[in-house]
């Protein structure tokens, strides 16, 4: 009986140490100096973890093609990004859904609004498992998301 009691005792332990490793795990001290303090209907991105490395840009409208020469997202922004922040308006259409494919084509993934930033892409897949790290091409706001980034 006593061993039974500890092995569920070092089980709930685990399971506290991995819920404690999880929580800390996406904190991005960076992209939090760069959150703007208010929403101001914004996404952005970057090419490094962490909202580092080359600003890629920020809009607060709709880009088909990060990889053309027109719209805020251009030339070499397509496939760069490895961080990501929406502090767009709460309300309708509050959700940035990013592309694998320029034109809203190929997989997706969204991030929430409530979610401010994704620091760190390179764990999570589009909806047809290509990895969303260096690989977004395109991004819009919607109503609604069932595949969110982590």
């Amino acid at each position: 009986m006593r061993k039974t009691a500890a092995a569920f005792a070092a089980l709930g332990l685990a399971v506290l140490g991995v819920s404690a490793t999880a929580t800390t795990a996406h904190a991005g001290p960076t992209c939090d100096a760069k959150w703007p303090g208010s929403r101001d209907g914004m996404v952005r991105a970057w090419q490094l973890d962490d909202c580092s490395g080359i600003y890629l840009g920020g809009t607060g409208s709709y880009d088909s093609d990060w990889g053309n020469s027109s719209g805020p997202f251009q030339g070499s922004d397509e496939n760069r990004a490895s961080s990501v922040m929406n502090s767009g308006y709460t309300g309708s259409y509050d959700i940035v859904a990013f592309y694998r494919l320029p034109g809203y084509g190929g997989g997706y993934t969204c991030l929430k609004s409530g979610e401010k930033y994704a620091d760190k892409i390179s764990d999570n897949t589009f909806t047809n498992g290509d990895p969303v790290d260096n690989r977004i091409s395109s991004h819009r706001w919607v109503n609604s998301c069932n595949h969110i980034l982590t």
